[in-house]
């Protein structure tokens, strides 16, 4: 197996086609230089395979060598040896995985630097001060990400080198102060690790490719991955490519340039740039940045090469790209590409206006492809409802929306404001990877430094989250604030909107933002290419949900939970009423008043959708849940005593009590011990639906029984339902009869109970706990969390259907179901039916349709048409 490949290497494939051996970036890189033939400095990729051989056994045996042989091949192109004490060749070692993860695993520059080859470096630049910074910067950053010190026992001295020097800038601190902080940043080294600073080249390399191998398995990788649903036996491909200087001198520079704005899709310049700097100096946003238009008038040579540059990358790529760059005293070189991570608005807008490109030319079908639920969920987003504001400060707006919360200064506290239930927003100079878990936990995030493609911005719009960054005007002083003389106390509010750059004190009124019109535009397209294959209905209870799903797009009611019209303030009394009833007068009188409650419920929804089918689950839950707590009952006769209403309650819960109510008296069970409960349910939906029909209307009512194990007692329960259809004498209104599928037996048995249904709705929710042996509500917060941190489990199955065991039982209830009765209409009504990963996996089964929330309804419109592309092929 051959671990390593010059970036010039002559694969049987176009490169950018082999990200999973080469990474994201090497895919790249090797395209630039063999297929485009851009200005890239030369080097080789070490795969994908190494890092999974290496981080399961080891380093691997042949890589030394391979290493060595195309290190030896990069010298003779360059001229120069890794390290010499006369010229040096110096490296960059960067990771790169097949997924875009900015930031989070390592990097290493001006490898090859030590006490010898400085001296060549400085006399072949002519360059003492330049020298001596690179490496300053080396020791720095090979101490912290291979040797495991600090960075702020580094930060910390150079701050105070600048502060005595009086420089603004790193370019002003000078070449006597920086051979003082080489000798002091090596001191730092021996005192946190014993040992020397390493000062032979090809120990430096693997000790840095080791770094990067192991950044992987980072806490900070890992967190960006589970958020990001990247698979974790993936490994990450390693870069070494020779050095190039933008902090050479004034001639030199460096950037992150964008073909098209990331945050609206506008077309034209965009991106960030630095004079006499390296490329860590803007994506780190540990300096202010000046727009790339400014290039234009800096180094207008260059601003047309990169130009055309970008034009080239734009067409060859069919999409828009993110580069970094560098300048050399006044040559450019491409250091990187890769497809641009954008906002939800930027994303929907390019999809479309790329559909009109003729140099692009995408169809409907790629353009629906390159959507995703987070685009969808982000142009969402809720915005300051007024306008007129006091603004505090100002920074740039980096990732769209606006968000309230308490102010927080670091990751761990943010984190742990968030597990007190409180609404965080966390306050930087600039965030580096080691705070993600911190931003994870915010609604927003705020930085006083950096730019547009800094750490924060880049990764609060891969995540939606609403961000501002380099907000200059404010000066972080431990745990507060200070913005144009007022001070913000860690714990205080604030507000930030996340488009405009906007800095509020206090909490701001949101209101719903409103989505640009190519939302529907693509919305549209994927339902023409999903119609009449795969339906999304909504989950909803009452008549507003209905008609606010309806205008979501949704075809129908996929699950109403009759339960839910049960807990209304005005309905509980009567359904204990019900329920404490000992005779059978006392019951029938108590199930007369819920019928007429609940027909006034039911002829809501059915006119909310109007033509379309709705699925009315009958009751579900056990009774002792419409019934007071035993404890707060029993503490209460201890202590104060009982009326007789109370007493009779307290009764009444110790008997319907269970020690299991998850696998007890539920479902249609509770339909065998009260058929009468049933009864009145289905007369109630009929008697709306017929109201609805003599008004013209047309009613399409699907009644589910919940929980059935076997065909006898789904055939029970559809004598039931039959016999309140015939004794209402409906005419006209078409009525189907099924069942929820949601334990394991049931999806085994599913071809006899077939024999009794006429459509199936899978209840994935319970069929995960019931898989699993799971209980939901006990092990979603730390057994789950654990769980999915020791790679026990892939992701979490009550967000993300199993694709073994759940995923399986539902194949097979689908198969078999269908087998005995070919016409089975199959539906899904767990959560699992707006998640876009699980909706792949149901529409490759065959259902029929989906359900989910109204407000996830957009995000499963798109993710069933993407399914059916993706069945195609």
């Amino acid at each position: 197996m051959q671990y390593v490949f010059g970036f010039d290497h002559e694969h049987s494939q176009p490169p950018m086609e082999l990200k999973d051996l080469l990474g994201g970036k090497g895919a790249n890189l090797a395209e630039m230089t063999s297929v485009l033939k851009l200005p890239v400095p030369h080097g080789f990729t070490i795969t994908t395979d190494a890092c999974r051989e290496y981080l399961g056994s080891g380093w691997p045996e042949d890589l030394t060598d391979e290493v060595a042989e195309a290190l030896a091949v990069l010298e003779v192109k360059m001229g120069k040896k890794l390290g010499d004490a006369l010229d040096p060749l110096l490296v960059s070692v960067r990771s790169g995985a097949k997924f875009s993860m900015p930031g989070m695993m390592d990097t290493v520059l001006n490898l090859g630097l030590n006490d010898r080859s400085v001296e060549g470096l400085a006399a072949q630049t002519n360059d003492l001060r330049f020298a001596y910074d690179s490496y300053r910067r080396f020791i720095s950053m090979y101490g912290r990400i291979v040797l495991g010190v600090p960075g702020e026992d580094f930060d910390a001295l150079y701050e105070a080198a600048k502060e005595l020097s009086n420089a603004s800038t790193d370019a002003e601190v000078p070449p006597e102060l920086l051979k003082y902080l080489i000798s002091a940043f090596k001191d730092i080294v021996k005192r946190h690790t014993g040992k020397p600073f390493p000062q032979k080249p090809m120990a430096q390399l693997k000790g840095a490719i080791e770094a990067v191998f192991n950044s992987w398995n980072g806490q900070r990788a890992i967190a960006y991955r589970q958020r990001d649903g990247i698979p974790n036996d993936l490994g990450t491909a390693v870069n070494v490519q020779s050095m190039v200087f933008g902090n050479r001198d004034d001639r030199s520079g460096t950037g992150v340039g964008f073909t098209r704005d990331p945050a609206t899709g506008e077309k034209g310049c965009y991106g960030d740039f630095m004079v006499n700097a390296q490329g860590e100096d803007v994506v780190a946003g540990v300096r202010n940045t000046q727009p790339l238009s400014a290039l234009e008038t800096l180094f207008p040579d260059v601003y047309r090469e990169l130009m055309a540059i970008f034009d080239r990358l734009e067409a060859h790529y069919r999409d828009m790209c993110d580069t970094e760059f560098t300048i050399e005293r006044g040559k450019l070189w491409m250091l990187q590409t890769r497809v641009g991570k954008r906002t939800g608005v930027a994303a929907l807008r390019m999809a479309v206006d790329m559909t009109e490109d003729p140099k692009i030319a995408l169809t409907k079908e790629e353009a629906v492809l390159r959507i995703t639920a987070d685009h969808l969920d982000s142009v969402l987003h809720p915005q300051f409802a007024s306008k007129d504001l006091k603004v505090v400060a100002r920074g740039l707006g980096a990732s769209p929306g606006a968000a309230v919360g308490k102010v927080y200064f670091n990751a761990d506290d943010a984190i742990a404001a968030k597990e007190r239930g409180e609404k965080v927003i966390l306050v930087r100079k600039e965030t580096s990877p080691e705070d993600v878990h911190g931003m994870l936990s915010s609604e927003g995030v705020l930085t006083s430094r950096g730019g547009l493609v800094s750490h924060a911005a880049v990764v609060a719009r891969g995540w939606g989250k609403p961000a501002v960054v380099g907000a200059d005007a404010i000066r972080i002083v431990g745990r507060t604030f200070i913005a144009n003389g007022m001070t913000v106390v860690e714990g205080d509010e604030i507000s930030i909107d996340g488009s405009s750059g906007d800095i509020v004190l206090g909490a701001v009124e949101l209101t719903s933002s409103t989505p640009p019109p190519e939302f529907e535009t693509i919305l549209k397209w994927a339902d023409e290419i999903r119609f009449g294959k795969v339906s999304v209905r909504a989950n909803a209870d009452n008549g507003p949900d209905a008609a606010n799903a309806r205008a979501f797009g949704a075809e129908g009611i996929g699950l109403c939970r009759t339960e839910h019209m049960f807990l209304a303030e005005d309905r509980l009394p009567i359904v204990r009423k019900m329920i404490l009833a000992d005779a059978r007068d006392d019951e029938l009188e108590a199930l007369e008043e819920l019928r007429a409650v609940q027909k006034d419920d039911f002829k809501q929804i059915l006119e909310a959708m109007d033509g379309l089918p709705v699925t009315v689950r009958l009751l579900d839950p056990p009774l002792h849940e419409f019934l007071p707590d035993t404890l707060d009952l029993s503490i209460k006769e201890a202590t104060m005593g009982l009326t007789p209403e109370e007493a009779a309650l307290f009764s009444a819960a110790k008997a319907w009590k269970e020690v299991n109510p998850m696998l007890g008296t539920r479902g249609v069970r509770l339909g065998v011990i009260k058929p009468g409960l049933y009864a009145m349910q289905v007369k109630a939906l009929l008697q709306a639906a017929g109201e609805l029909k003599r008004k013209g209307k047309n009613p399409i009512v699907e009644i589910m029984v919940p929980l059935t194990v076997a065909r006898e007692e789904l055939l029970l329960a559809r004598s039931w339902i039959q016999d309140a259809i015939d004794a209402q004498k409906i005419k006209g209104v078409e009525i189907t009869i099924g069942t929820m599928i949601e334990t394991p037996r049931a999806a085994i048995c599913a071809d006899e109970i077939a024999e009794g249904a006429d459509f199936f709705s899978f209840g994935t929710n319970d069929l995960t706990q019931m898989t699993f042996g799971f209980s939901r509500d006990d092990v979603e917060g730390r057994l789950m969390a654990i769980y999915i941190d020791l790679g026990l489990l892939p992701a979490n199955p009550f967000k993300t259907l199993d694709p073994v065991g759940v995923a399986e039982l539902v194949k097979m209830g689908i198969d078999r179901g269908r087998r005995t009765k070919p016409t089975l209409k199959i539906g899904i009504c767990g959560e699992h039916g707006g998640d876009p990963a699980s909706i792949e996996i149901f529409v490759h089964a065959g259902v029929d349709y989906v359900s989910c929330s109204p407000f996830r309804i957009p995000i499963a419109r798109l993710a069933a048409a993407q399914a059916v592309l993706r069945s195609k092929k």
